[in-house]
């Protein structure tokens, strides 16, 4: 499965556009982690723990989409996007969102 940011493959030609294409993960914060990103605030630096958090989620989203479009006979999904939205304290959404094509 080709994934791109941009309208185009170079090289490739789209056939065929199927559609949206989504694919989503909510996270909770731990207390664990929140303690230790509580001290790095205090100290300054990267919050691993939450970087972490996030790589994973957005790896977790990007399979998921590649799964709906794989369901719908999609090859490649251009277009792709990322939003987040605070779901309630403590946990959010990271959506991954593209459109599917058949490419050649």
């Amino acid at each position: 499965m080709i994934i791109t940011t941009s309208d185009e493959i170079p090289g490739k030609k789209i056939s065929k556009t199927i559609g949206l294409v989504k694919g989503n993960t909510i996270r909770a914060r731990h207390v664990g982690k929140d303690l230790m990103a509580g001290l790095r605030n205090i100290v300054g630096g990267e919050i691993v723990e939450y970087t972490k958090m996030l790589a994973e989620s957005r790896e977790q989203s990007i399979d998921r989409m590649v799964e709906n479009a794989e369901e719908m006979g999609a090859n490649a999904i251009v277009t792709l996007r990322f939003t987040t939205s605070s779901i309630m304290g403590g946990a959010a959404e990271l959506l991954a969102y593209g459109t599917a094509v058949v490419i050649e």
